[in-house]
Formats: C-alpha cells, sequence, structure tokens
C-alpha cells in the first residue's frame, strides 16, 4: 500500500502593520489548530506545512489587515541545515540582508495600497449624481472667501 505524502511548503508571512503584530499572527495561527510549523521572527513569521494548511492559515491571517501584511514563498522550511545558522557557524543567513531591504520598502507599498482602495472607494460614490444646491455653494464661497 502507498502512502501519498502531501506537498510541504514554506512562507514569509511578512508583517509591516500598524494593527497588527507577529505574535497576533502567531495566536490566531495556534487558534486555528491547523498542523502547521510556525516560527516567528524579527520580521513576522515563517509557516510551514501542508500546501492546503499554509495557504489557507496565509489567507487568514492577511485578512487580519490585508495591505500591510506580505507573503513570500521560502525554498526551505525552518531549521533546515542549508540555512540554519547554528550548522553555518553565525552570521546571517544567506538572503537576509535582500529580505531586509524588500521589508523597508513595506511601509509604503501599504500606504500606496491604502490610498488605491479609498479612491476606489470614493470613485463608486461618485458614481450616484447629484446637483450642488445653490445655497450650499455660497456657504463654500463664503467660507472660502472668510479665510
Amino acid at each position: 500500500m502507498t502512502e501519498t505524502k502531501k506537498e510541504e511548503i514554506t512562507k514569509y508571512i511578512v508583517i509591516s502593520s500598524d494593527k497588527v503584530l507577529p505574535s497576533d499572527a502567531a495566536m490566531k495561527i495556534y487558534e486555528s489548530e491547523f498542523p502547521v510549523t510556525v516560527k516567528e521572527t524579527c520580521f513576522g513569521l515563517i509557516v510551514s506545512g501542508a500546501r492546503d494548511d499554509v495557504e489557507t492559515l496565509v489567507e487568514q491571517i492577511r485578512q487580519l489587515d490585508k495591505n500591510h501584511i506580505f507573503v513570500k514563498d521560502r525554498g526551505f522550511p525552518p531549521g533546515d541545515e542549508r540555512r540554519c545558522r547554528a550548522s553555518r557557524g553565525g552570521g546571517p543567513r544567506p538572503g537576509f540582508h535582500f529580505l531586509r531591504e524588500e521589508v523597508e520598502m513595506l511601509p509604503a507599498i501599504g500606504a500606496a495600497l491604502d490610498e488605491l482602495e479609498a479612491k476606489e472607494c470614493m470613485t463608486e460614490k461618485r458614481k450616484a449624481k447629484c446637483r450642488l444646491k445653490t445655497s450650499d455653494l455660497e456657504k463654500v464661497i463664503e467660507e472660502e472667501l472668510a479665510r
């Protein structure tokens, strides 16, 4: 009898949010009871497990603050000797400096996504045309001239 092994994947969850901390995201994963490995890092989380479980969890975590939580694939599970600093004699792991540079750009990307989302909401509101009352226009003009 052959056993089918589920494909294991690992993803970074990079958190650049004022609302959500890595510990909040980790607690949400722990509460979900999915059989995954979670490692908290300085930039967020590393989640490793079966593809379906990880992708479901990642989507749940992103919903906490979708414009400020970013996801990136990782080729190695947490603690893998090819990447682990302990087995390599210390120092930053390969790829850390590039990830650090990416993380520094995320607040600007999140702000741009927020702005884009706000503009989409504004254009939806503008679709319903209504006429400006003369009295309201006069009031705006008077307020502007009073400055």
